[in-house]
């Protein structure tokens, strides 16, 4: 990638590579309190099977997905605030537009279950690649449905549920496992199916929506990933999450918080993703 989309990808000194670690990890991290709701006493122990089976039944079940958003974002003591939109084909694909105050595009994102493609309008160029130039970039092994994951504060669904070990913490229930693996129908040939070395949940009692979610030791110099999911939407009968604050605790911490104000579930969407001619591929 080229120095120059790194170094000066939005005008306000935010730069590309600190971008996409928020997109392509978190994609979309902030310490807050996580909305739970009010539990009086304390909350009887249950077992791990138990409590996989209610996380996933809980669960955000979509074919299609759309949000307006708002992000608040700080690195290395900047501050900085945008404002994009987010389209979903579960399973499928991810569509992402950012915005200037002025409602003029600055970037689009298209990430599909083989490719990463961006259009970087500021430089006026783009790129397109697959997830070797993601996970070498961010020294990490993840795909497509951890990124799905992390933003609809969803389980990583194709991954086991072997391992784990439950407990009480406070008003929530707990889930950790030191390991957790791709279900083997999942894994290509040329797929590493260790993705994990610890992942925390935190499960709301009453819910049993995730409130918190923690992955350490994702990268090989140690990066700790928090997501606290709160102010909950009924959406169709099910919870999501308008509010999400991610961490990402590394050599210089990053701060973002998404607050999403206008989403939309199984509606017909499209994804456009049309370059504009005359900008040229950057590797």
């Amino acid at each position: 990638m080229s120095k120059t989309i790194i170094r000066s990808f939005y005008p306000k000194q935010v730069s590309l590579s600190h971008l996409l670690i928020f997109i392509l990890i978190v994609t979309f991290f902030g310490a807050c309190q996580s909305n739970r709701s009010a539990i009086k006493g304390p909350i009887k122990e249950e077992g791990v099977d138990y409590l996989m089976t209610k996380l996933h039944d809980n669960e955000l079940k979509f074919k299609t997905l759309t949000s307006k958003f708002t992000v608040d974002y700080s690195y290395d003591r900047k501050q900085n605030d945008f404002k994009g939109q987010v389209r979903i084909v579960k399973d499928s694909a991810i569509w992402i537009s950012f915005n200037q105050d002025l409602g003029i595009e600055i970037a689009r994102f298209l990430i599909t279950e083989d490719s990463v493609k961006f259009i970087d309008r500021i430089n006026k160029n783009y790129f397109a690649g697959d997830y070797v130039f993601v996970n070498d970039f961010l020294s990490a092994n993840i795909d497509f449905g951890i990124l799905q994951s992390l933003l609809i504060g969803n389980d990583f669904e194709y991954y086991e549920d072997i391992n784990f070990k439950a407990s009480v913490d406070g008003k929530r229930y707990r889930l950790i496992t030191t390991g957790r693996n791709k279900l083997k129908k999942f894994v290509r040939n040329n797929e590493d199916n260790t993705r994990l070395l610890l992942q925390t949940i935190w499960l709301d009692p009453a819910s049993f929506k995730i409130s918190e979610i923690r992955l350490k030791e994702l990268t090989r110099n140690s990066k700790k990933l928090t997501a606290f999911y709160s102010d909950f939407l009924d959406l169709q009968n099910m919870k999501f999450p308008t509010r999400v604050d991610y961490t990402i605790e590394a050599d210089v911490p990053v701060k973002v918080t998404v607050k999403h104000i206008k989403t939309g579930m199984d509606e017909p969407i499209s994804m456009p993703f049309n370059v504009p001619e005359g900008y040229p591929i950057v590797n």
